[in-house]
């Protein structure tokens, strides 16, 4: 299961935000995850649940927003957003495509306080 190594590697991305914002709590952390990024969302939310706790994310919570697959057909150029795992172009059923979005997982926003805010 690699949402562990995934959500280590997230919430140490949190706490080095964190320190060079002299942060002492990180309350939200908003991630992206595309359909084809590999990560299971509810895996994810679990790891995270699990490893937050002894870190600056400990009281944060944890909001995904799942990215569709965003393609570009080489043949048609028709641009389409497909919520499976395909790189099929619907318009003309070609293979001949270009991923735009829907492959990783990025952290977009941290809501962050200092002691006494």
């Amino acid at each position: 299961m690699h949402e562990y190594s995934i959500v280590s590697a997230l919430i140490e991305q949190c706490e080095q935000h964190a320190l060079a914002n002299q942060a002492t709590h990180i309350t939200r952390v908003n991630i992206k995850i595309g359909v084809m990024s590999g990560v299971e969302p509810a895996l994810l939310k679990t790891a995270f649940d699990t490893f937050k706790q002894d870190s600056l994310c400990h009281n944060a919570q944890l909001n995904m927003q799942i990215q569709p697959l965003v393609i570009l057909c080489n043949d048609c150029q028709s641009e389409s957003i497909l919520s499976e795992r395909t790189i099929i172009c619907p318009a003309c059923q070609s293979y001949c495509t270009r991923v735009l979005d829907g492959e990783e997982m990025l952290l977009m926003q941290l809501e962050m306080e200092q002691d006494g805010d």
